[in-house]
């Protein structure tokens, strides 16, 4: 770049710069990042272009014609690809990664082991197994008065396991 060239730049930087960012911030609807980088990218097509900023016509419409085209690119662009998130989005996202399923069966399993065998036996053929109050009494040899004792206490003492492992249900 010529001494020529570079106080030809400097000039159109220093004369239209803050003109190129008040329309650029109109056009990026107050987005001053996105206007920024659309002044940016007009002066660059400026001074790929220099000899048009030394005809007889005034530099600033066409300043701003370049500035209009480029912002339409831009909104363009944006429409093409997807929505750009925040990286705090990203905190709040859940990955599924099978941790959390893991993380409850281990907590189901420990708190069904802290019941007694008779109360692990009767959840284990009426809910595990999906047998009914007649199928469980017969499966385990109990009446079935018993066992809808034993699962209404089962399940009764399951809810305090998970209390003291700090679930709330």
């Amino acid at each position: 770049m010529t001494h020529q060239d570079e106080d030809a730049l400097r000039t159109l930087h220093d004369e239209h710069a803050g003109a190129l960012l008040s329309y650029a911030l109109r056009l990026c609807n107050r987005d001053r990042q996105r206007a920024e980088d659309v002044v940016q990218e007009t002066l660059l097509r400026a001074w790929n272009h220099l000899e048009a900023t030394r005809s007889d016509r005034p530099v600033r419409p066409w300043l701003f014609t370049i500035a209009r085209n480029v912002a339409v690119d831009e909104h363009r662009a944006r429409r093409a690809r997807p929505i750009e998130v925040r990286d705090n989005v990203l905190e709040v996202v859940g990955v599924d990664d099978d941790i959390d399923r893991a993380l409850e069966a281990w907590l189901v399993t420990d708190a069904v082991a802290s019941l007694s065998e008779a109360h692990r036996n009767v959840l284990l053929e009426t809910y595990y197994r999906g047998r009914s109050v007649d199928e469980a009494a017969h499966t385990l040899g109990i009446p079935a008065g018993t066992v809808k004792s034993r699962t209404f206490y089962a399940l009764k003492a399951l809810r305090l396991a998970f209390q003291e492992r700090g679930v709330e249900l």
